[in-house]
């Protein structure tokens, strides 16, 4: 195996559609990476044993440095790799704010299109994981129920993408690919897996289906493999090149060495537990060790994820 210590090791699954948006950006970049495949639903023993017990799909590992959550995980990429450049014409706070867009509120509508629209993809082990993952019933009657009134949903949605591509455009933000196409494609990709109900809606605009063909044409980048027990032993075998910084603007008074918490504010609410690392206003990093890794540092975002001292 060639040198390992910057590798990007890729924790995901093929239909998981929060990997497929990653995979895009591999794509624009043109990267080499180490897809790690997970298991759909819990237990996923190798994955936790990396982050402390964050159990979402995807999370990237470089090294002894574990990014858990896509908003992370690009702008990890980004940082790494800044050309070509994700953010076409510098746009980067429409980029993030487009992404709690498309991450929630077009997501949900996906979600209820394909489950309300498709039987039998659901069996009674993946609800059960998915309602211990969000705290709540995962109803697939409810799902069917409401479906006509998501489909609606979806299509107001897609018109947006439609209007904005209305002037022959290649990409969402002009003639290049970046975070919005990054952003908005994974959704329309996990409809098409699943669901020919939502896909039909998705082929009444002709633009959209246009530029879909455009970031598929785009691909992965370079695609190799690694297990999950190496993924183990290339975080062992590392150390974290995160260093120990303070932020001085931080509102509640965190500094490094003190033990927190980081969870995500909307589902798989598991709290993640550690030592401070660095923290700015849209990262935090935490040291936690594990007997069969050691040493490794976990990094989240702070949009979407809150940070609690610990006792």
């Amino acid at each position: 195996m060639t040198d390992m210590q910057n590798a990007i090791l890729f924790h995901q699954y093929d239909i998981s559609p929060f990997s497929e948006k990653v995979r895009v950006a591999f794509g624009i970049k043109g990267l080499t990476w180490y897809a790690v495949e997970q298991p759909v639903i819990m237990p996923k023993p190798e994955l936790t044993t990396l982050t402390g017990g964050y159990r979402k799909i995807p999370v990237m590992q470089i090294g002894a440095d574990i990014y858990c959550d896509t908003q992370i995980i690009l702008r990890e990429i980004e940082k790494r790799y800044p050309t070509p450049s994700l953010f076409v014409g510098g746009d980067k706070a429409l980029g993030w704010g487009m992404g709690l867009w498309t991450d929630r509120v077009l997501f949900q509508a996906a979600v209820a299109v394909i489950f309300g629209t498709t039987e039998g993809f659901a069996d009674e082990a993946f609800i059960k994981d998915r309602e211990k993952l969000m705290g709540r019933p995962f109803n697939t009657d409810e799902m069917r129920a409401g479906a006509p009134m998501m489909m609606e949903q979806l299509r107001a949605q897609l018109d947006w993408l439609e209007e904005q591509l209305s002037d022959d455009r290649a990409f969402l933000m002009g003639a290049d690919a970046g975070i919005a196409d990054v952003n908005a494609f994974y959704n329309l990709a996990f409809i098409r897996w699943i669901a020919p109900a939502g896909a039909a809606v998705i082929d009444a605009f002709k633009n959209v289906v246009a530029w879909e063909k455009r970031i598929q044409d785009i691909g992965h980048g370079d695609r190799q493999e690694l297990g999950r027990e190496e993924a183990l032993d290339i975080a062992r075998d590392m150390a974290s090149t995160e260093t120990e910084t303070a932020d001085q603007g931080e509102p509640n008074g965190l500094m490094p060495g003190d033990q927190i918490h980081v969870m995500a504010d909307d589902y798989g609410r598991d709290p993640i537990a550690g030592e401070l690392v660095s923290s700015s206003a849209q990262h935090v990093a935490i040291k936690r060790n594990d007997p069969r890794v050691g040493d490794v540092v976990v990094h989240f975002p702070r949009a979407g994820f809150f940070v609690m001292k610990a006792g």
